[in-house]
């Protein structure tokens, strides 16, 4: 009975156990399924989310300075890279000028030219000392203005050689070259060179809105290349009487620096698409101001120390050239006889002994058709025509009656034409008024006679 009794109750201690065991399972099982449930079904705050978007435009913005501030740093970097490139290209295109000028003085040694005799001559003591050189600006398509002006002022072969050895003057054609260096256009320059030899080429890219560049190399090269009391430059289609050139400027020889020519100030030009076009205009001041005094740009001089001195260029070459001069210790010299008209002013005024230097119009800022006319002036201005020559007797008697009468015409018209032009001169400021009936001139001296022998050179 008591081992019944025992195995009884081991069987249910076991059932018990078993039940608990499965509520226990259940238990946990759904304890689990509710905290599953619960972790599913947590929602996901606003917050965090719009703390999300608000970051991402802010890296989106932050990019997008960051690639502008990369591109600018970009541009900046060009930019200075183009600056540097221009400045080398002007470094090299300065190194350029220099050595063509070197080779030019060494062929000139070779080739025995009145530079290398010069340079024989004086030995060790350095090239040889010029009275000027005058270079004559001309361009690709100014072929009959050249000839027109070999035919009339400019001496040609030996005597143009003899003006360099005896008088110590230089007469050049300048040009440069063309935008397609060694093109149809160089080689007919270097033709018409090889004809006549009378062409100073420059390392210089021919352009009508490049003529102060021009001008800047031309004088730095005839310096490079000749040692002279003065540099003049005149354009192709003006008349020039050199001997009277020359004893204009051998009155200012000693001088340290001069600056001559027709001094004028015209209108700075702010307008786009006019003549004379100044893009800079905003540095003289307001609109409707003029430029400073300068010299008209047909024909001026400067002594030997101005060519260092050339400077910042403006639109036009002139004016460049007077702006360089502002601010030296130069004396501006205004010398109306650089800037006559063509005849009969220039004839007027040569037949009353007051022979001008250069003759042009106003109206063409230089001979109007030149090639055409240049000759007409030369033969009625030309300074050959009032200067006698010892060994002809004969043209001589001619020229001391012409010299003679010239202050006896045998028209009042044209005496009273000839003592105006003679007032303008010695009295710019006064306007003379031709009396139909003038017996003798405003000017005390306008009735003395001059002798010819005062108008040689």
């Amino acid at each position: 009975m008591n081992y019944k009794s025992r195995g009884d109750q081991h069987s249910s201690k076991n059932v018990i156990s078993q039940k608990w065991t499965l509520f226990l399972c259940l238990a946990c099982f759904c304890s689990g399924m509710l905290f599953t449930n619960r972790m599913w079904n947590v929602p996901e705050p606003k917050g965090i989310t719009r703390t999300t978007t608000v970051e991402a435009e802010k890296l989106k913005l932050l990019h997008q300075k960051e690639v502008k501030r990369d591109s600018k740093d970009i541009i900046g970097e060009v930019y200075k890279t183009h600056n540097a490139i221009q400045t080398l290209d002007k470094t090299i295109s300065n190194l350029e000028m220099e050595l063509a000028a070197a080779r030019a003085t060494q062929e000139s040694i070779l080739s025995g030219s009145p530079l290398s005799e010069g340079l024989k001559r004086t030995g060790s003591s350095g090239k040889r000392r010029y009275l000027m050189v005058i270079g004559i600006n001309t361009a690709f398509s100014s072929r009959k203005r050249r000839d027109s002006v070999r035919a009339t002022w400019m001496p040609q072969g030996e005597k143009r050689k003899k003006l360099e050895e005896e008088k110590g003057i230089i007469v050049r054609f300048v040009i440069g070259h063309s935008a397609t260096s060694g093109g149809i256009l160089d080689r007919a320059i270097e033709a018409e060179d090889k004809k006549h030899g009378d062409f100073l080429r420059l390392d210089h890219v021919e352009g009508y809105l490049e003529l102060s560049a021009k001008t800047k190399i031309y004088f730095a090269t005839a310096v490079t290349l000749w040692d002279a009391d003065f540099y003049v430059k005149v354009d192709d289609d003006v008349h020039v009487n050199i001997a009277t050139l020359g004893e204009t400027l051998v009155r200012h020889r000693k001088k340290p620096r001069v600056y001559i020519g027709c001094m004028k100030s015209g209108p700075v030009l702010n307008q786009k698409g006019v003549r004379y076009h100044e893009p800079e205009y905003w540095k003289f001041g307001e609109a409707g101001n003029k430029y400073f005094r300068h010299a008209t740009g047909q024909l001026y001089a400067i002594s030997k120390d101005g060519p260092k001195h050339v400077l910042h260029k403006f639109a036009n070459e002139d004016v460049s050239l007077g702006s360089w001069f502002i601010g030296l210790d130069a004396e501006h010299i205004d010398d109306r006889r650089l800037c006559c008209g063509t005849p009969p002013d220039c004839e007027w005024k040569a037949q009353a002994g007051n022979i001008c230097v250069a003759s042009f119009d106003w109206s063409c800022s230089g001979i109007c058709r030149s090639a055409d006319r240049i000759k007409e002036v030369h033969q009625r201005c030309g300074e050959a025509l009032f200067q006698p020559r010892e060994e002809d007797d004969t043209l001589k008697n001619q020229i001391m009656a012409m010299a003679k009468s010239s202050f006896k015409m045998e028209h009042p018209l044209e005496r009273r034409q000839a003592e105006a032009g003679r007032i303008r001169d010695k009295y710019p400021d006064r306007i003379p008024v031709i009396v139909e009936r003038a017996e003798k001139s405003d000017v005390p001296d306008i009735d003395k006679k001059v002798s010819p022998h005062s108008l040689l050179p």
